[in-house]
C-alpha cells in the first residue's frame, strides 16, 4: 500500500498517474507498494515465476541473456518513469521469466502484483496504453540489437559502444569483461580489438579503464 502523500513524487517518474482518475488511483494506492533493490541484487532469473512488475522511480535495472557457453549480451535497460517488458509479457501470458534482471545503480520501484497487472490491463484504458507504449519501445531496443548482432561487425559494435560511453565519461570505467557481456562476445575478442584500437592511437586502456584518445578516429572504425 502507498501512502497518499507519496503519490505527487510517484507521479513525477510515471506521469501517466497525472491522467488518472479517482477510481484507478485508489487502486493504485491501495494495491501496489514501494520497494528499494540495492545495486547488484538480481531481480529476475531465467525461470522464475513473476508475481509482480517494477516500476522504476530511480535507478537502472538491466535485462541479458546467458548462453550455453555462459557469454551474456544485454537486451535493454530501463531507469526512472520505465519498466520491463519481459515482466510485463510473463505476467500477461503467465509464463516464468526468460532472461535475468539485475539492478546496476540502487532502485526504487512502485511493485504492481501480477494479478493487479492482469486486471487493470482489462478494466483501464489509462493503464493498458502504458503498457502498450511500454512494450513499443522497448520492441525497437530489442529489433535493434538483433540487427547489431546479426549483420554488424564487432569492431564497430566496440568502437561505438566506446563512443556513447566516453560522451558521458571518459576514461570509462569499465573492464574488457563488461564490454563482453554488454556486446555478447568473449573476452578474449574484445581484448584483441582493444589492442587494435590502442595501436592505431584510438584508445589507452588501464586496469578496468578505457580512455578515449581520438574520436574522430573510433568514429571512422564504427563506420568501416
Amino acid at each position: 500500500m502507498i501512502d497518499p502523500s507519496q503519490l505527487e513524487r510517484i507521479s513525477n517518474a510515471l506521469p501517466f498517474l497525472q491522467k488518472a482518475d479517482a477510481s484507478f488511483t485508489r487502486e493504485f494506492l491501495g494495491a501496489a507498494f514501494l520497494a528499494r533493490i540495492p545495486a547488484n541484487r538480481d531481480v529476475f532469473l531465467e525461470g522464475d515465476q513473476i508475481e509482480a512488475i517494477a516500476l522504476l522511480i530511480s535507478g537502472v535495472v538491466r535485462v541479458y541473456k546467458v548462453g550455453e557457453t555462459g557469454r551474456e549480451i544485454t537486451l535493454y535497460r530501463f531507469g526512472n518513469g520505465s519498466s520491463c517488458i519481459l515482466t510485463a509479457n510473463a505476467i500477461l501470458s503467465q509464463k516464468t521469466f526468460p532472461a535475468v534482471a539485475t539492478v546496476e545503480q540502487e532502485a526504487e520501484a512502485v511493485m504492481v502484483p501480477a494479478e493487479t497487472f492482469r486486471n487493470w490491463v482489462k478494466r483501464y484504458d489509462l493503464w493498458r496504453e502504458f503498457v502498450f507504449d511500454l512494450l513499443s519501445q522497448r520492441l525497437s531496443t530489442v529489433m535493434a540489437v538483433i540487427d547489431e548482432v546479426a549483420f554488424r561487425r564487432m569492431d564497430r559494435r566496440v568502437a561505438s559502444l566506446l563512443l556513447d560511453r566516453a560522451r558521458i565519461q571518459n576514461p570509462l570505467r569499465i573492464t574488457h569483461q563488461e564490454i563482453a557481456a554488454e556486446l555478447g562476445s568473449s573476452r578474449e575478442v574484445i581484448s584483441r580489438l582493444l589492442e587494435d584500437f590502442a595501436s592505431e592511437g584510438g584508445i589507452r586502456a588501464g586496469r578496468g579503464t578505457v580512455e578515449v584518445l581520438d574520436f574522430k578516429l573510433l568514429e571512422s572504425r564504427s563506420l568501416m
